[in-house]
């Protein structure tokens, strides 16, 4: 870990129901007993459990995101979105951007770029998504695609200090298939040097993403270089959260 804290986000995806926010209770638990504090934690449930979310855990350190954010910063006629000014407005401090669901659902790097700064104008700090797919890593293309991905979203972008660097591969996400430590070491490696001198980001956040769970965290906590991880399924259940926050930290 090269920075202050380690970060745990939780990203529902679209799941979850009114009832879901009893879970949050063990959660709230574990985070108030523990000791340590060099950990955060964050809920990015959806938009319908946003508001709710941000109720339940006000007087607590766990924190809350939006999954996804309108290209238009203020208000506007765009049925079914929610802008970076709604989402600071209800109380949320993150917002994910690129994650490759919405990637194969029509967002362009021109898009995300445009959502970036949307977000970093509203206050909001951004979990930022890139990666690979499996046909791009079969030709070697890997630092190429990561590189051009990183370079295209923060275009423009001002406060770099706002974003959280989420390196997900594409061909990881739910399939239970995880990089060999030193792979992913050297691709994680890769971004922050390119951060560092090129963007002259002085201590990047790199979180990886990718079929996280209870049994592969205290594997993945080797790299030394990972400042946290982006959960997706295993974070809906509060003992597999916990277990991966425990494994990878404490």
């Amino acid at each position: 870990m090269t920075n202050k804290y380690m970060y745990f986000i939780a990203n529902w995806k679209m799941f979850g129901d009114i009832k879901s926010i009893n879970s949050l209770d063990k959660v709230i638990k574990f985070s108030k007993n523990i000791r340590n504090n060099k950990f955060k934690m964050i809920y990015c449930p959806p938009h319908t459990l946003l508001y709710p979310f941000i109720k339940k855990l006000k007087n607590t350190n766990i924190m809350v995101g939006s999954q996804n954010c309108h290209h238009e910063e203020n208000y506007g006629p765009y049925t079914g979105s929610i802008s970076a000014k709604m989402i600071k407005n209800i109380g949320a401090k993150y917002v994910i951007i690129g994650h490759s669901e919405n990637r194969s659902s029509g967002d362009t790097d021109f898009l995300i770029n445009k959502k970036i700064k949307a977000a970093i104008n509203n206050g909001l700090k951004v979990i930022f998504c890139f990666g690979e797919t499996l046909l791009q890593k079969k030709k070697n293309l890997t630092n190429k695609i990561l590189f051009n991905q990183v370079k295209k979203a923060i275009s423009g972008v001002k406060k770099l200090n706002y974003i959280f660097f989420a390196y997900e591969p594409v061909w990881s996400i739910g399939t239970g298939i995880v990089l060999k430590n030193n792979d992913l070491e050297k691709n994680i490696n890769f971004i922050k040097n390119k951060l560092r001198i090129k963007f002259r980001i002085k201590e990047p956040k790199i979180l990886y993403g990718g079929s996280v769970n209870p049994v592969n965290a205290k594997n993945l906590r080797k790299i030394n270089n990972i400042d946290g991880f982006l959960v997706g399924g295993a974070s809906q259940d509060p003992k597999k959260f916990i277990d991966i926050v425990k494994k990878s930290f404490i």
